[in-house]
This record gives structure tokens, C-alpha cells and sequence, in this order.
């Protein structure tokens, strides 16, 4: 007991000299009022300015804005200004060091999904023009730049370029490849002109087939067809790369968004003023850097809502991309063109009587020009066997010459095995482990924004000290009120006045929930507009939906229950307005319910057997009169 005692004092005693020779540098009482020397150490390591700017001895300045109080001081109104332009810059590089993870998560997987998405499109462009090679060897070489442009603009779709378009891509390829159809498999030229007069013929002729191209339609449903299922499987993909590059330049804007100087003003007091007095060690309170911190990055605190909508979007994506049937529903939408090709063209032959004559009233006969080289022998026996009045459905083509190196549409077999060969290819199976990947990682960063200032101080608050610098003096904790991150909130911080936001900032968020909200509708994710017509149509909804054991997933019925996976934290109430549903793969068309299907055909049997029944009976009964 004696040993502990004596040990406990001597403790105290160890403690309380050391508090007296090492008084500036904890804290612990006033500043040495004879020397600046540990304020002029403290200025000279932290490289804030010239260190001839810090006097030896305190003195008083009246100049003084920000740090004045009315005893010594050792510092200067040079050196205010000094402090206040190193304050914003360490609070920058503060914000830099602490975003630098996200910036590169974010700028790494960008980058690894484009190279995927460029390498499926690569390999599905070489095999389209490997079509043309084998089976239309007339039109290889003027329709490979034809089909390098489409695939170029199908990549720039897919790496979320804002001015591309599926649509006009695909109409664009289509109407310059009319003209090649038209001239060389369905009407080759004959005869013999000059060179200069062939080509200019050639050339206004093939300006009108362009033009008259969709209302011709050559091609049929396929130039449609192609359209609404590369929009339909490249959704997810181009969606997630447009969110991964705007969520790139909201971290940009977040690192050289500038701090006011009510906010510079207000850094200094809290990081500095405590050195005017000698004070180099002591932390500021919690409560004071909170409220400071919240203050000037209040802009950036703004985008914590929509920041984290953003954050759960791409998880949402993610999870779609790394499932069996999305990921390779765009590989297998990229292998599809070269058969929606092949079925355009084979249209085009089956009905190019019918072509020609519509194009002959419209454009005028085709001039005469070169002989053209010889197309596929089966290709040219099916055009010549089709008469102008058949349709695909009705007509039947007899090939008496061997079967052509492409199959026409109806070989399901050749198109089945191909397409299983190239959903096994080292990308697709990337492309799921890069996305279950990303979908973990982006998970940590939801509510980032919300939380940068108290992360901030926390790197102020390393060391636990009974007592803290509140912007005025040492106390033992601070007594104002620490306010909340939101611009309202602000109005009643005790620290400092905060009227408006950076511009650049409010840009950010609004561009944030912009694009957010027209994705969520462009993959058929939004829910507003769904609840709103439930909310309309009241009790009648539900009576017709009938019980939920009717109910199917087309339906939606399993967003009634727990939905926590659409806000982890639940900090944003915007969340659960814009959270996607769980991915899950397309739904098949709405066919008649299979309970019901047996109801009406046992009545159509009962209905056909009762006249059958009558003539039974009639001759059962007339049979006597016949035997007498």
C-alpha cells in the first residue's frame, strides 16, 4: 500500500514539473511572455513563410484581424497573412490525401471496364466483316470502313459518350450499305459506259437510295431489330460508365473547389491564433473544428444525398453486369449484329423484285455500268426464285447448288454453337470478376462527402488532451453549439457566416441528380412514377392485383418487402425514392396463365363433343326401324 502510494506521487510530481518545463509546449498555462522562439520553430517547420516575418520577443500589434486578443503577442499582420494562405492550402491537401483512394477506385476501374467493353466490341467487329469476306465477297471491301464506323460508334455508346446514338449508328450503316445491295447483289450492273459519266450517274442514284432507304425498307424489321436489342443489353454497361465519369469530375471538383475567407478566417483562429500566444501544441476542440470544418466545406457536404444515390446506382449496376445472364446478354447482343447483317441482306435478296420496282419509280432506272463480280451462286438462285408478290413466310426456296458458307436465318444450329463459342471468352468472365469487385469497393465510399469534415478533424484530435484551444483561449471543453452539415443548418453556426455554397459545388449536385434520375428511368428502375399511379388508383389496384400469392415478379411484388439493400445507412431519405430495384434478368413476354389454360380447353371439348353425342343418340335410336 505504502509502495503504491509513494508511486503515485511521485508521478504527480513527475507530471507537474514536466507541465512547468515544457509549459508552450502543452498547453498547459500561458505562453513564455520573453520568447517567440517556439512559436518561430513551429512557423519554420511548417514552411509557412519567410521566418524573418516571427519577432523574437511577444509585442503587441494592432493590426491584428483574426488573432487579436489584448496581451502579447508573437504574432504579426504579415504573418496573419501568411497563415492564412497556408491554412487553405494544408486544408486542400488535407481533402486531396483523403479523396486520393476514391479518385483512384474510381479512375482505375473506368478505365478497366472501357478496356473490356473495347475488347468485346473489337473481337464482335472483326467477325462481322469476316462475314462479308465468306459469304459476300462483292461487297467486302467497301463495306468493312461501313462496318468499322458502326462498331466505333457502338463503343463510344458503351463508354457513355453523351452525343452518340445507337439509333442513328445503326440507320446511318444500314442506308449506306443500301446502295452496295442494291448495285451488286440484287441489280449488277451490265454493259459497258465510260468510267466518268458511270460514276457520276452511280453517284447521284446512290444519294436517293440513301435518302429513300427507310421508306423503301430493304432490310425489313432487322435495322429495328438491331437497335432495340443493343439499347435493351448495352443499358447497364453505357449507364455505368456516364455515372463512373461524372462521379470522376464530382471528386475533381471537390479537390479545387476554393474556400472562402470567411472559411480561411476561420481555419486560422482554430489552427493558429493559439501559436500568437505561444501555444504551438494544443489542439483545438471537437466542437470548434466540427463547426469550422462544416462551414467551409458545406458545398461539399451538399453532395453527400445525391453522392449517395450515385454510390448505390453503380452498385445496382455492378451487381447487374457480374450476373450470369446480363454479362453475357451484352456479349451475346455484340455477336448478334453480324447475324441481324446476314438477315437484312437475306431479305433484301428474298424480296428484290419488289426492291427494284419501287426503287426503279422513286429513283429512276440504275445506269449501266461495268460488269460487277459474281455473287454467291446459292444467294443468286434464291433471289432469282423469289416472284415479286411472295412473302418470307409463304415462299419456298428449293437450292439445287451447294449450301452457302453462311447459313440463311432459320440455321439455328450453326448460330447456337457460335454464339456459346464466344460466350466463353476471357473478357466475359473479366467482366463479372471486375464488376463483383467494384460493386464491394464503391460500397465504402456511399456516404464519403457526408462525413469529409468530421474526418478532417478527427486527423486534429490524434492526441487526447484534457484541455483544447476553443478559438480564444484554453478551456477545458467547448460551450457553443455545434450546428449540422446543411446550408440551413449553417445560418446559426457560432464560428462563422455562411451565406451560399461554390458554384461549382451546386453544379456538381445538381448534374449528380440529374443524370441519376434519368438513368434510374432509362433502365426502368424509377419507382416515383409507379407509386404515384398505385396512390391514383387506390383499393382498385390491389382488387385486380388479388392476393399476393398471384402475384408475379414481373409485377415487382418482391420490392413490398425488406428493402435495406437500397440504403445501407438509410442517412439519405432520397434513397429510397431513387434506389433501383435488385437486377434480375429480362422478363419474358406476359403470356395467359397456365392454370387457366386447361379451364378453356376442357369447354372447347365439351362444346365439340355435345354434337357428336345428338348424332350418336339419333342413330341409336333410329337403328330398330332399320332392322324391321
Amino acid at each position: 500500500m505504502f509502495r503504491a502510494a509513494l508511486q503515485t506521487v511521485d508521478l504527480f510530481w513527475l507530471m507537474f514539473f514536466s507541465c512547468l518545463v515544457f509549459l508552450p509546449d502543452t498547453g498547459c498555462g500561458s505562453a513564455d511572455v520573453d520568447s517567440c522562439h517556439e512559436v518561430k520553430t513551429a512557423y519554420m517547420m511548417r514552411q509557412i513563410g519567410p521566418v524573418e516575418l516571427v519577432p523574437d520577443r511577444p509585442g503587441t500589434d494592432e493590426s491584428l484581424r483574426v488573432c487579436a486578443h489584448p496581451g502579447p503577442s508573437c504574432c504579426t499582420s504579415k504573418m496573419e497573412d501568411s497563415y492564412m494562405t497556408a491554412v487553405r492550402t494544408e486544408t486542400q491537401q488535407k481533402m486531396r490525401s483523403y479523396s486520393f483512394e476514391l479518385k483512384y477506385l474510381i479512375a482505375g476501374h473506368t478505365k478497366a471496364y472501357q478496356e473490356t467493353f473495347e475488347s468485346l466490341v473489337s473481337f464482335t467487329s472483326n467477325l462481322t466483316s469476316s462475314l462479308f469476306d465468306s459469304a459476300y465477297s462483292a461487297l467486302a471491301s467497301d463495306c468493312r470502313p461501313l462496318v468499322l464506323q458502326l462498331f466505333g460508334a457502338i463503343k463510344r455508346h458503351l463508354s457513355g459518350d453523351a452525343d452518340s446514338s445507337l439509333d442513328s449508328a445503326v440507320r446511318r450503316f444500314y442506308d449506306d450499305l443500301f446502295p452496295l445491295v442494291y448495285h451488286r447483289l440484287l441489280n449488277p450492273g451490265i454493259g459497258h459506259t465510260s468510267a466518268q459519266s458511270h460514276a457520276s450517274l452511280s453517284t447521284n442514284h446512290d444519294d436517293c437510295l440513301r435518302m429513300t432507304r427507310q421508306d423503301v425498307s430493304p432490310f425489313g424489321p432487322h435495322p429495328r431489330l438491331l437497335v432495340s436489342g443493343l439499347a435493351r443489353a448495352l443499358g447497364a454497361g453505357r449507364a455505368l460508365s456516364r455515372l463512373l465519369l461524372l462521379a470522376g469530375e464530382v471528386v475533381n471538383a471537390t479537390e479545387k473547389a476554393t474556400l472562402a475567407r470567411e472559411c480561411g478566417r476561420g481555419l486560422v483562429r482554430m489552427q493558429y491564433c493559439s501559436h500568437c500566444r505561444g501555444l504551438t501544441l494544443i489542439r483545438p476542440c471537437t466542437g470548434l473544428c466540427v463547426n469550422i470544418m462544416r462551414g467551409c466545406l458545406v458545398g461539399v457536404s451538399e453532395l453527400g444525398a445525391p453522392w449517395g444515390s450515385l454510390v448505390v446506382l453503380l452498385q445496382r449496376l455492378a451487381a447487374t453486369l457480374a450476373t450470369s445472364s446480363n454479362h453475357n446478354s451484352m456479349e451475346l447482343a455484340l455477336l448478334a449484329v453480324r447475324n441481324h447483317v446476314n438477315d437484312a441482306i437475306l431479305h433484301a435478296q428474298l424480296h428484290g423484285p419488289r426492291i427494284t420496282a419501287t426503287v426503279e419509280k422513286v429513283c429512276g432506272p440504275q445506269a449501266a455500268g461495268p460488269p460487277m463480280p459474281s455473287v454467291n451462286p446459292t444467294m443468286s438462285h434464291v433471289t432469282q426464285s423469289v416472284s415479286p408478290a411472295t412473302s418470307m413466310t409463304s415462299q419456298r426456296l428449293t437450292v439445287t447448288s451447294s449450301p452457302p458458307s453462311v447459313g440463311p436465318p432459320a440455321s439455328l444450329q450453326s448460330r447456337r454453337s457460335f454464339l456459346l463459342k464466344g460466350s466463353k471468352g476471357d473478357k466475359s468472365r473479366s467482366l463479372k470478376k471486375l464488376s463483383r469487385e467494384f460493386e464491394g469497393s464503391i460500397q465504402r465510399y456511399q456516404w464519403f462527402f457526408s462525413e469529409l469534415p468530421e474526418m478532417l478533424c478527427e486527423s486534429e484530435m490524434e492526441v487526447e488532451q484534457h484541455t483544447c484551444w476553443s478559438g480564444q483561449d484554453v478551456v477545458e471543453s467547448y460551450t457553443g453549439r455545434v450546428v449540422g452539415s446543411s446550408l440551413k443548418a449553417q445560418r446559426e453556426n457560432p464560428e462563422m457566416s455562411v451565406r451560399n455554397t461554390d458554384p461549382v459545388l451546386k453544379g456538381a449536385k445538381l448534374r449528380l441528380e440529374q443524370l441519376t434520375q434519368e438513368l434510374l428511368v432509362e433502365l426502368g428502375w424509377a419507382r416515383k412514377s409507379r407509386v404515384k399511379v398505385e396512390e391514383e388508383e387506390g383499393g382498385s389496384a390491389q382488387a385486380e392485383r388479388g392476393s399476393g400469392d398471384d402475384c408475379d415478379d414481373e409485377d415487382g411484388c418482391e420490392a413490398s418487402g425488406d428493402e435495406t439493400g437500397d440504403t445501407s445507412s438509410g442517412r439519405s431519405p432520397a434513397n429510397k425514392d431513387m434506389a433501383p430495384p435488385p437486377p434480375r434478368s429480362p422478363a419474358p413476354p406476359r403470356l395467359l396463365p397456365a392454370a387457366k389454360v386447361p379451364v378453356r380447353g376442357s369447354a372447347r371439348s365439351t362444346v365439340s363433343l355435345q354434337p357428336l353425342t345428338l348424332v350418336t343418340l339419333l342413330l341409336l335410336l333410329l337403328s330398330p326401324w332399320e332392322h324391321r
